[in-house]
C-alpha cells in the first residue's frame, strides 16, 4: 500500500512540475490506493483457511471423540470379558481346590491301604520265617533220624557180610579176630603167628565199609599200597571177604619175612 501511494504521489508531483506555472483553475486530488481488494483477498483467504481449519479441528475432535467413546466400549467389553475370565478361574480354582482335597482324602485312604497291606506283608513273613525255621528243624531232625538209619543199615550190613559159616572157621585158621575201629564204618582184623621168631606178634589193618567197594586205610606193619591195591581189586571183583583176609596175611608174612 505504502508502495502505491508513493507511486501516485510521484507521478502528481511529475504533473505539477510540468504544469506551466501560475495559478490553474483544474485542480485535481491524487489517486490513492490503499490495497482494499488484495486486503480483501487475503482476508477471504484466511478466512477460509480458518473455517478449513475449525472444521478440521471440528472433526478431529469429533473422531477423537468417537476414538475415546470406542476406546471406553471396548476397554468396558475387555473388563467385563476379564471379570468372565476371573469367574471362570474362580469357578475351576473352586473345582480343582475339590478335586485336589478328593484325590488327598483317597491318596490317605491308599497309603493306609498300603501300610495295612505292609503290615499284613510283614506278618506273612514272620509267618513264613518260622515255618521255614520249623519245616528246617523238622528237616534237621529227618536228615539225622535218616542218616542214624543209613548209619544202622550200613554196619548192619557190614556186620552181614561176614555173617557166614566159614567165618569162624576162617578166624580160627588165619589166626584172626576181628575188633571195632572207632568207627561206625570200620572193622579192625588182627592177625597172630605170622613171624615164626614171634607167635604172639600182632599185624593189623583196618577196613572201611562205608562204600560198595572195599577199602583199606591203616596197616601195621606198613605195606606197600600197590599190592595192597591189586588185593582190593581181586576182592572188589569177587565179593569174596576171604580173598581180603588171605591176601592181607600173606603180605603181612612177606613184610615179616623182609
Amino acid at each position: 500500500m505504502a508502495t502505491a501511494f508513493e507511486s501516485s504521489l510521484s507521478s502528481s508531483q511529475t504533473r505539477q512540475t510540468l504544469a506551466p506555472a501560475g495559478p490553474s483553475n483544474d485542480y485535481t486530488l491524487p489517486n490513492i490506493d490503499f490495497g482494499f481488494d488484495e486486503l480483501r483477498d487475503r482476508m477471504a483467504k484466511f478466512t477460509a483457511k480458518f473455517d478449513t481449519f475449525i472444521e478440521q479441528g471440528r472433526r478431529r475432535v469429533l473422531e477423537e471423540r468417537n476414538q475415546f467413546r470406542m476406546n471406553i466400549a471396548e476397554l468396558q467389553e475387555d473388563q467385563r470379558m476379564k471379570k468372565k475370565d476371573v469367574e471362570i478361574v474362580q469357578v475351576k480354582t473352586s473345582t480343582h481346590q475339590q478335586t485336589m482335597e478328593k484325590e488327598d482324602a483317597e491318596t490317605r485312604e491308599m497309603e493306609a491301604a498300603v501300610a495295612s497291606l505292609a503290615a499284613q506283608r510283614d506278618n506273612h513273613h514272620a509267618n513264613r520265617d518260622a515255618l521255614k525255621a520249623q519245616i528246617a528243624q523238622v528237616q534237621a531232625e529227618i536228615d539225622t533220624r535218616l542218616a542214624a538209619q543209613r548209619e544202622y543199615a550200613a554196619q548192619q550190613e557190614a556186620q552181614s557180610r561176614f555173617n557166614v559159616p566159614e567165618l569162624d572157621f576162617w578166624i580160627t585158621n588165619l589166626c584172626l579176630r576181628i575188633e571195632g575201629a572207632g568207627h561206625n564204618d570200620r572193622l579192625k582184623f588182627i592177625y597172630t603167628h605170622l613171624d615164626e621168631r614171634d607167635w604172639e606178634r600182632e599185624a593189623w589193618f583196618e577196613l572201611v565199609t562205608s562204600s560198595r567197594d572195599y577199602d583199606v586205610k591203616h596197616c601195621r606193619p606198613k605195606l606197600e599200597r600197590e599190592k595192597v591195591e591189586r588185593v582190593l581189586d581181586r576182592v572188589n571183583e569177587s565179593r569174596e571177604l576171604v580173598t581180603l583176609l588171605k591176601g592181607m596175611r600173606e603180605l603181612f608174612v612177606e613184610a615179616m619175612k623182609a
